[in-house]
């Protein structure tokens, strides 16, 4: 495991919250909500300041973070080692109106090739109620992958309205 990159300090006049190492406390329903195997769409920043989004799977870690893999080399693995910084939307498919957004900082690189493995592996027992195929996680198996563990610095939710 390597340490994080450095979160920069946001932009002049920017509104970011990211990069402040602030603590954000996820409420109950946002935890309950965030522990559904829902797909994730991560949000990062390009070098050349556009936006990049990829779809992904997570998993809420006990002490809040979000732990997030990626075949590697990727943009957005890139983007984030790069950052610091990723944006994460959690959208309800049962109701599509109900949804949680996380702005986030780089915790945490997980670039141990076995450990990420396990990471994925264990993201894909998740999603596929406990029954990934063996197809899938043997081609897990060979493939170069990265982790990252995000931590919410603000929390937007839909949950209640």
């Amino acid at each position: 495991m390597s340490t994080p990159t450095p979160t920069p300090a946001p932009a002049p006049g920017s509104d970011s919250d990211a990069g402040t190492h602030s603590v954000t406390i996820l409420p109950d329903r946002v935890r309950a909500f965030l522990e559904r195997p829902i797909v994730a769409t991560i949000a990062t920043t390009s070098p050349d300041g556009r936006p990049h989004q990829a779809v992904a799977w997570y998993r809420l870690e006990p002490d809040g973070t979000i732990l997030v893999n990626s075949r590697a080399p990727r943009h957005w693995p890139d983007n984030i080692n790069r950052t610091g910084r990723a944006s994460v939307a959690v959208i309800d498919p049962d109701d599509d109106v109900r949804w949680v957004g996380l702005a986030c900082e780089l915790v945490e690189v997980v670039d141990d090739v076995e450990h990420a493995r396990d990471d994925i592996v264990a993201l894909a027992h998740r999603y596929r109620n406990g029954n990934p195929s063996p197809k899938s996680i043997a081609e897990f198996r060979t493939q170069q992958r990265i982790s990252f563990r995000l931590r919410p610095v603000r929390v937007h939710d839909h949950l209640e309205d």
